[in-house]
């Protein structure tokens, strides 16, 4: 892509309205271009055929529009995920994960290049933090995987579960979804979009005031303030009661459930006492819990709890009167499980991309 160039990809609306007002067009040809290039799946301006032939060659030498490009996927055995490696337009690589759930196609996507955040229990913080992906980034990650697709088949839910914190790369996360849920673009619903944070405060509250209708997802992970600082180091900037106290102001102006995530790690936060606790801090919160038995990744000494001691934590929470289900992550085989995705690996002082 000429770096002189406009990319038209990542910009909303009133941008691209006023950017093809500045070349003398009328404003409706933003709509139209919106509708080639995430309708359409369009990037070659000559096959705008709707456009006058003057604008295409305006836009031939004013714009562009990037694309990212998939260079691997790799299929689970149950046929359930697909996870997809992304060539980003300076040479670095993010991967995204499909999952498939009867009517329900989710894609999970990734909002940086690495984190910054630290979880001891996570692949992609222990790679280390690069960058902030840029909106286009981000949707060319649907859009590219929506292309994949077969046959009718399309996109229904939306997950920021994959690498990286969204609530520190907030803009971009935020104009990403703005754009996903416009009817001139893919007309994703709001409500089946969920961004899941490792618990920023102010962004969580910030959220709150965004008058979207998205679901929220806070990664938990441990009941005690020395216990979530051993395994996620931004607890000592936003401790516990900070991080429900925001969470809990996005419940009360959104309406809507939070959804706790908790890391199942054998030994570290798997005990009955832990079980009991994490009961006391949902009394206070409009929410529901997903217990996520830990993948397990390179370089941790972290184990997955036995089964009889998952059931178990699950069944304290139930006596309690907590839906608590236990989430088995799809894409274990393909390190595509919840906390394994990773794009570089230190090993014996080198680094590669890709899977190990």
């Amino acid at each position: 892509m000429n770096a002189n160039h406009v990319n038209l990809k990542g910009l909303n609306r009133f941008e691209l309205e006023s950017l093809v007002q500045s070349w003398g067009e009328p404003k409706y040809r933003a709509k139209q271009l919106m509708s080639w290039i995430y309708q359409k799946g369009v990037s070659d301006f000559e096959s705008m055929t709707n456009l006058p032939k003057s604008f295409r060659q305006t836009l031939a030498s004013h714009a562009s529009i990037s694309q990212t490009e998939i260079v691997t996927s790799s299929v689970s055995a149950d046929d359930k995920s697909i996870k997809y490696l992304f060539k980003l337009p300076d040479g670095k690589q993010v991967e995204s994960v499909l999952m498939f759930d009867q009517q329900r196609v989710t894609v999970c996507l990734s909002s940086q290049f690495g984190c910054a955040m630290g979880c001891q229990f996570c692949a992609t913080g222990k790679m280390g933090f690069f960058r902030n992906l840029t909106t286009a980034e981000i949707l060319d990650q649907y859009l590219g995987i929506q292309k994949e697709l077969s046959g009718d088949r399309s996109i229904t839910n939306v997950v920021f579960m994959g690498m990286g914190e969204p609530f520190a790369n907030y803009a971009p996360t935020l104009k990403a979804i703005r754009l996903l849920c416009g009817q001139e673009t893919t007309g994703m619903a709001e409500r089946r979009i969920t961004v899941s944070t490792v618990g920023l405060a102010p962004q969580i509250r910030r959220f709150a005031n965004e008058g979207l209708k998205c679901k929220l997802a806070l990664s938990l992970n441990a009941t005690t303030n020395a216990d979530r600082s051993r395994l996620m180091p931004i607890n000592f900037q936003f401790p516990i009661d900070e991080i429900l106290s925001a969470t809990k102001h996005w419940t009360e102006k959104t309406g809507e459930l939070v959804t706790l995530e908790y890391v199942l790690i054998r030994g570290v936060n798997d005990r009955t006492k832990d079980a009991e606790r994490l009961c006391e801090l949902m009394s206070n919160l409009s929410c529901k819990l997903n217990i996520i038995p830990f993948n397990e990744i390179a370089d941790s000494n972290f184990q997955r709890p036995d089964a009889d001691e998952i059931e178990n934590f699950q069944k304290i929470m139930t006596r309690n009167h907590y839906v608590a289900p236990i989430r088995f992550s799809k894409g274990n085989d393909i390190t595509a499980a919840c906390g394994q995705l990773r794009t570089i690996y230190h090993q014996t002082g080198k680094t590669m991309t890709g899977n190990p």
